[in-house]
Order: structure tokens, then C-alpha cells, then sequence
């Protein structure tokens, strides 16, 4: 992740979180690092996060559950929409790896 998306993201983060200090920034990318390795790894692929699209938006909500201590739940609940985007990533991967009918 370059470090343009790191501090949008960063931003976007605190937001979620009502966070206005900045003492906990390199925690909060950190976080945020760590929540795109998850999401690229259960999607085996590289997601896009600019984007205000499901990747960006799980990805904040990965960061809420594990600033709160509750990373572990976080499958648990947001188990359709991963299950939604793994689906969405093998179908386009599918897609572009098909050869068209001679």
C-alpha cells in the first residue's frame, strides 16, 4: 500500500473511530496494514481500498473490531459480506483468465 492510501485510509479510519489525537497514528496504520494482509489473503488477491466500494468499507470495519479488542469476531459477523466479495474476486479472476470460444 502506498503511503497516499495509507494516510487517506488513516483519515478514514479515525473518522470511524471519533479518534481527533494523533498520538495512536502509527498504531492506526498498523492496524490498517494488517486488516488489508487479512482481507488480500482470504480473497488471494490484491484489493483495490481506494475505492468507496466492499473492500474499503470491510476494511474499516476490520480496524473497528480489532481497535476494540474484538478481531476475532469479526469473521463471525461479517461472514456474508466476505463470503460475497471472495465470490465477487473468482468470478472477475474468472473472468479475465477465460479464453473466448474459437
Amino acid at each position: 500500500m502506498d503511503e497516499t492510501l495509507l494516510k487517506t485510509l488513516l483519515t478514514d479510519v479515525k473518522s470511524v473511530l471519533r479518534i481527533t489525537w494523533t498520538e495512536e497514528d502509527e498504531d492506526l496504520k498498523k492496524l490498517i496494514q494488517r486488516s488489508e494482509a487479512y482481507l488480500n489473503e482470504i480473497t488471494g488477491t490484491s484489493l483495490n481500498f481506494s475505492k468507496e466500494e466492499q473492500p474499503k468499507s470491510l476494511l474499516l470495519e476490520r480496524c473497528r473490531y480489532a481497535y476494540n479488542n474484538a478481531a476475532e469476531e469479526f469473521e463471525m459477523n461479517f461472514h456474508h459480506e466476505l463470503s460475497r466479495l471472495i465470490l465477487m474476486v473468482a468470478i472477475k479472476e474468472a473472468g479475465e483468465n477465460s479464453e473466448p470460444a474459437p
